[in-house]
């Protein structure tokens, strides 16, 4: 973060000042009172299960400047705003519009699926062309991403930011916190459908982020997706098509997958051809790849330059098509983070090509779908199947339609289509069944916790 003063803080949150601060943030900006280290900020937030005001005093005892609180507190110096949260926003929006004058390139993803992995690549690729701003995980709500955007300094050339989007008008919303030069759409799918009501809804609220892109920006639009790039009239920016189409800007050819199911292709841009072999697990990878490098390319790097970083290029955020082999040479497959229908079929792909004796998919509920959920769940048990998956264990009370659509699809009930009430008994059956040389997926919606099901496999436990 570049330094501020106390005062500096409460002129760009457009809070009050009390208590006599000595000194100006120099650290970071936290949350978190066990993180607080001498010269930070600490932003007191009521959460549903702690309010950071209770915390004051350890903040204050840890080193803080000063707290973005929604009440004074003799403990420390406070900028009192009616909320701290949207007071983190207008912090961000100050600092970031300092960080654009001095010429700092924000690039912003959004999509139902594939936006964490697709950051993560971008910031590995632009970080080989200068400071590159872009944590693990996904920071991509109305707390996460000022937070992204206050690690920047004065030194920093890239932000990659993730924006996702619960509602109408969210997205918007972040991008009036950062405004982006680049925003990037992978797609459009069901992840939160049930909010937003149909496809067309979900559409219309991600293409809020190309809608905010100034004249001179650039739109990277998946020309695969047919309402993506439906979202081309929507922005004043240049438009740049990314996929695997002959009409597509930056496109792959001659795509494969190696014996780790890790895809392979040439990337075709500016009448330039690169090899790229990525590091990352599933073929759906190549869409986020190109997503990444239409984004670097916007960027101002060479194709070369970005194919070779694309090359080099690691899973960086935590359950996400982890792939770890026990001593046993059981394989277990850790994609845990969060499931819809279209990132459940890629997972599934991707277990098609990861090599081994049976292929098990062991799949939980996926969350926030709307009505068509049952509908969903027993098409998820039939993918499964047509995926090449010897077993499907379907986990929790809201995946028996797995189960049931697996069945359907001719997988033995009871043996090869199993449905059992939670973690522990997905354990406990696995634990009989398994032998060496076996594939475990596991993967559900994040509110399902089965990536501790995947550390228990493994023998460990997810942290």
């Amino acid at each position: 973060m570049i330094p501020l003063t106390v005062a500096e803080v409460a002129e760009l949150t457009g809070g009050r000042l009390h208590g006599a601060p000595s000194g100006a943030v120099t650290g970071t900006v936290t949350l978190d009172s066990r993180t607080v280290a001498a010269g930070d900020l600490f932003v007191a937030v009521a959460g549903e299960r702690a309010d950071g005001h209770d915390f004051l005093d350890a903040a204050a005892a840890a080193g803080a400047v000063a707290a973005l609180a929604s009440r004074p507190d003799p403990a420390l110096p406070c900028v009192v705003v009616d909320d701290p949260v949207v007071a983190l926003g207008r912090l961000a929006a100050g600092v970031h519009g300092r960080l654009t004058g001095a010429g700092l390139r924000t690039l912003a993803i959004t999509g139902s699926s594939g936006k964490t992995s697709t950051k993560d690549l971008l910031g590995q690729v632009l970080a080989t062309a200068g400071a590159t701003v872009s944590p693990p995980g996904s920071y991509n709500n109305d707390i996460g991403l000022p937070l992204t955007v206050l690690s920047a300094d004065a030194d920093t050339r890239f932000l990659v930011l993730e924006m996702g989007s619960r509602g109408p008008g969210h997205i918007a919303r972040l991008c009036r916190v950062a405004r982006p030069q680049v925003g990037v759409v992978l797609n459009v799918g069901s992840a939160h459908l049930g909010e937003f009501g149909s496809p067309d809804g979900i559409a219309q609220a991600k293409g809020e982020l190309v809608e905010a892109l100034p004249a001179d920006g650039t739109a990277v639009l998946n020309s695969d997706d047919p309402r993506v790039l439906g979202m081309a009239s929507r922005t004043r920016a240049r438009v740049l098509r990314t996929g695997r189409g002959a009409e597509a800007d930056v496109r792959a050819v001659d795509v494969s997958l190696d014996d780790a199911a890790r895809p392979r292709f040439t990337l075709v841009s500016g009448g330039e051809l690169h090899p790229v072999a990525l590091r990352v697990v599933g073929e759906h990878q190549v869409a986020n790849a190109l997503s990444a490098a239409g984004a670097a390319l916007a960027a101002g790097m060479a194709p070369a330059d970005v194919a070779a970083a694309l090359s080099a290029a690691q899973s960086r955020s935590r359950w996400r098509m982890e792939v770890d082999r026990r001593a046993d040479g059981v394989t277990v497959v850790n994609d845990a983070y969060n499931a819809n229908p279209e990132s459940m079929r890629a997972a599934l792909a991707a277990l098609a090509g990861l090599t081994g004796e049976r292929r098990i998919a062991v799949l939980g509920g996926m969350a926030e779908l709307g009505p068509d959920a049952a509908a969903e769940h027993e098409r998820l048990g039939r993918d499964a199947v047509a995926a090449g998956a010897d077993l499907v264990v379907a986990v929790g009370a809201d995946a028996v339609g797995i189960a049931e659509g697996a069945s359907a699809a001719g997988r033995r009930a009871g043996e090869e289509s199993v449905h059992v009430p939670d973690r522990g008994a997905a354990l406990a059956w696995l634990s009989e069944v398994l032998r060496p040389g076996d594939v475990v997926l596991v993967k559900a919606s994040r509110s399902y916790g089965l990536e501790l099901l995947a550390a228990d496999l493994l023998g460990g436990a997810a942290q």
